[in-house]
């Protein structure tokens, strides 16, 4: 695998930069193990029936649903004053990723002295306002029409994310001597797009719509990460993989981060459960590639919580808390699954991505 360290994820060029992976690229793969006993079986689905969620639950594979035309089309009195954008959107189910193709705009209006502008395109996935989900093009300078051709990549998208997420699309002013201005925006519900399936848009922009606060209560997305997850029979233990993480937020005053990951199983009353990987540095999007292991009978497995971190690596003070992940029996939706098929298909690995978060509850936080 390429190492990942030189990339600037705010300008991901054309095509998928990873490699394929293996994982089920979302909640829909249900993996059985003929061989499991089935009184173990029972006993796993059981115990996750009493959470609220059994196998029979487990989300339908992501599909678009059926086209429906606006009726009131896209003609707007936007379109003669703020310009019309150009562009393609991919989302590539196998290896979660989700390609955003901008293309070129016209018309835009004009923001600066000389009657023309420095435009350029900000990506922002909505829910979860922060710096780890914004990407933007270059700024092409002293120009109404600009041609981009660019390619912007969102890795460790999941089906719920197609689901639930809209891609807002903004352009924007660049003025080296004041704050950019806005010019227009768009946006895209990810349910419009079918899975690898190209779509082509050539839209008016619009004046900038407020963000809904209270839409998505959900914590600030600091990331994305790669987790695989396999109960060994022969090591009678848990193997977790820390493979890769995604658009990490920024922390050091260089628009990067030296991120590592920390994982705990708790509860740990021994204090002796913290496994950590190398410091990958300055970057926001590292492959670790690191497999830990947990010795610990089977059944002990499901009133066991595993919590992972990510901080950013300083040296000389503390160093500072990126985000972090929690999978087990009290989890929800994704980190719930992830942990229910890990139990219920040993010696099988499975990956999954997973949102990092600014909060853990009962985490602690201090390195």
């Amino acid at each position: 695998w390429q190492a990942a360290g030189s990339l600037i994820p705010s300008r991901l060029v054309t095509g998928p930069l990873w490699p394929r992976l293996a994982a089920s690229p979302g909640p829909a793969r249900r993996l059985l193990l003929c061989d499991a006993p089935r009184d173990e079986d029972e006993d796993v689905d059981q115990l996750f029936g009493a959470y609220g969620t059994t196998p029979a639950e487990q989300l339908p594979k992501y599909q678009a649903p059926e086209e429906v035309v606006d009726p009131e089309g896209y003609e707007s009195d936007d379109c003669t004053t703020l310009g019309t954008l150009d562009f393609s959107l991919l989302y590539d189910q196998e290896n979660n990723a989700l390609h955003c193709t901008i293309n070129k705009a016209k018309g835009l209006k004009p923001m600066d002295h000389n009657g023309l502008a420095d435009p350029y395109v900000k990506l922002h996935l909505l829910p979860g306002a922060s710096k780890a989900n914004k990407l933007r093009t270059k700024t092409l300078r002293n120009t109404l029409n600009p041609t981009w051709n660019e390619t912007l990549t969102y890795y460790g998208i999941t089906d719920e994310d197609m689901i639930r997420k809209t891609l807002r699309i903004s352009v924007c002013d660049e003025d080296k001597f004041r704050h950019n201005e806005f010019i227009g925006e768009t946006r895209i519900p990810l349910k419009k797009l079918k899975p690898n399936q190209t779509k082509n848009f050539n839209i008016c922009l619009e004046k900038q719509l407020p963000i809904d606060k209270t839409e998505d209560k959900s914590l600030e997305e600091r990331g994305r990460i790669l987790i695989s997850l396999k109960y060994s029979s022969q090591k009678q233990g848990l193997l977790v993989g820390i493979i890769r993480c995604a658009h990490l937020a920024a922390m050091d005053a260089n628009g990067y981060s030296d991120p590592y990951v920390k994982t705990y199983l708790k509860p740990d009353e021994d204090k002796k459960s913290k496994h950590k990987t190398a410091v990958k540095k300055k970057t926001l999007n590292p492959e670790f590639n690191e497999e830990f292991c947990y010795e610990i009978k089977h059944g002990d497995l499901a009133k066991k919580t595993l919590e992972v971190t990510v901080w950013d690596y300083d040296i000389g003070k503390s160093n500072d808390f990126i985000g972090g992940v929690v999978l087990g029996i009290n989890a929800k939706g994704e980190r719930l699954k992830h942990w229910f098929d890990c139990l219920k298909n040993k010696d099988k690995k499975i990956e999954r991505w997973h949102t990092l978060t600014n909060e853990l509850p009962g985490a602690v936080l201090s390195d």
